[in-house]
């Protein structure tokens, strides 16, 4: 199902513009995201849904409920957190997150 890509609030969006001006190995991760979100615009359901029982209550405190949670495996172990939201017709995938795989084991407790 095709998507939208959108960002949960402005310091989401605010971090990933951030990564497009470094130097550093930030810049390949921004390349590595935008080709996440083209696979998310084709079709919203390509990542892995993660359980409800993991979803952390700190999303939950930052965003309100949230029915799913998917991760997007990235290159060197980084994963993109999203979900998924439909308002009428249109499909939504809102970015809340990413991380390298050290604090995404953290935050979901593996």
């Amino acid at each position: 199902m095709k998507s939208n890509i959108v960002f949960a609030d402005a310091r989401i969006k605010a971090a990933f513009n951030k990564l497009r001006a470094s130097k550093t190995e930030s810049k390949m991760l921004h390349e590595f995201m935008l080709r996440a979100f083209d696979d998310l615009e084709k079709d919203a359901f390509c990542g892995i849904q993660i359980p409800k029982n993991l979803i952390p209550k700190e999303y939950e405190k930052r965003y309100g409920k949230l029915n799913n949670l998917w991760k997007y495996n990235l290159p060197n172990a980084w994963r993109l957190i999203y979900t998924i939201k439909t308002e009428e017709v249109l499909v939504l995938s809102v970015v809340l997150e990413w991380m390298d795989h050290k604090n995404y084991e953290r935050r979901f407790g593996y």
